[in-house]
């Protein structure tokens, strides 16, 4: 029962039923075609992710008879538009997209400096966790997301934004109009939707050009979960962010009620095996840190965090700006980030700052909300 109630914690606002989802495309396939051979569901996972293929009609390796009935039976994705809307100088856009259930996430576009795209993908409806600096918190959670209505936030982003292109296995990765990154960062936990966000990323590393480094798993640090990690085969070697935000227990608890009394240290090892087990020159564990205006943003915030993840070795620290989205904080001066940055730095510690993209349009970090705002 200890052990019960501890997982439990790890899910502080669940509202709804999260294991109802609609049924798979495989699942409706396999209904449609129950004979097929065993050759025909590569065939078709494969056709998803060609940039020629924008219906099943396009997919000339199958036979006619199966494309019209796919046609009239299985969408060509699984999430249609409600709406889009983008930043003036078109480097970022977000999407509110619909499930077959009706059920709502949102899923961002942006553009980086040398003209390449990241995606940043949902992989809940809602969230259970309840961080109080993030709208998509509010929510509560209301189900999983499936793999297939993971994996079709990216499809949809190469299919709408011509000439934007998902790179294929072994394609050409020097163009500049193509998705090189995906951040599991919109909305949900990735990790208390552990079977369906492992199949979504083996999906997308099978059939696509984009690499395991550069797909980013971010997680509140549900440790349960992460602990599979390690022993599971079917994991890919993606990286992990983890939601850190305070290494002080008490004020990590104060803004994100799924932290434990222990969970501090409990990740600490963890971080060590991960890193063991993971760490190389191009994979990083990656720190999160939200700053917020006289919360966690003092000199002793700061150096009590540098203490906490030196000894990690291919650690580092990405400190994020506040967004204004729960309207319960206020952001950190830019003055006191960089003085903040400073002391991290002189401890020897590895420390970014990220670049804030998409507030104009709620689509930064944190401020993920399917529409539902107060």
């Amino acid at each position: 029962m200890d052990k019960l109630r501890y997982i439990l914690s790890f899910f502080p606002k669940i509202r709804h039923n999260i294991n109802i989802m609609t049924p798979t495309r495989r699942e409706k396939f396999s209904k449609l075609f129950p004979n097929q051979p065993k050759f025909r569901w590569k065939q078709i996972e494969s056709a998803l992710f060609q940039e020629k293929n924008h219906s099943w009609d396009d997919v000339s390796s199958l036979p006619i008879p199966i494309r019209e009935k796919l046609a009239e039976e299985l969408p060509w994705l699984s999430l249609k538009r409600v709406t889009e809307v983008g930043e003036a100088d078109g480097s970022v856009r977000k999407v509110l997209l619909e499930a077959e259930d009706g059920a709502r996430i949102e899923s961002v576009l942006m553009q980086n400096k040398s003209g390449k795209y990241s995606v940043c993908v949902s992989t809940q409806v809602g969230c259970a966790m309840g961080c109080s600096f993030c709208s998509t918190g509010k929510l509560g959670l209301k189900r999983n997301l499936s793999a297939d209505e993971i994996v079709d936030q990216l499809r949809y982003w190469s299919l709408s934004q011509t000439p934007i292109s998902i790179p294929e296995p072994n394609g050409d990765t020097e163009r500049k109009e193509i998705i090189t990154n995906i951040v599991l960062m919109g909305m949900g936990e990735p990790m208390n939707n552990y079977e369906s966000v492992r199949e979504a990323l083996n999906s997308i590393l099978t059939n696509t050009g984009i690499g395991p480094t550069h797909i980013t798993v971010s997680s509140a640090g549900v440790l349960p979960r992460l602990n599979k990690i390690l022993d599971d085969k079917e994991w890919p070697p993606v990286c992990i962010a983890i939601s850190l935000h305070s290494a002080d227990p008490i004020i990590r608890k104060k803004i994100m009620p799924s932290s434990g009394p222990n969970f501090l240290p409990e990740l600490a090892e963890w971080a060590e095996a991960y890193l063991k087990l993971f760490g190389n020159r191009s994979h990083y564990l990656t720190f999160e840190y939200i700053m917020l205006d006289g919360v966690n943003d003092s000199a002793e915030d700061a150096k009590k965090l540098a203490a906490y993840t030196k000894p990690l070795s291919r650690a580092k620290i990405n400190l994020i700006a506040y967004n204004d989205a729960a309207g319960q904080f206020k952001p950190s001066s830019p003055e006191k980030i960089q003085a903040f940055m400073n002391i991290i730095l002189a401890a020897g510690v590895d420390v970014t700052r990220r670049q804030s993209l998409g507030g104009a349009i709620q689509a930064a970090c944190g401020q993920l909300a399917a529409g539902e705002r107060d």
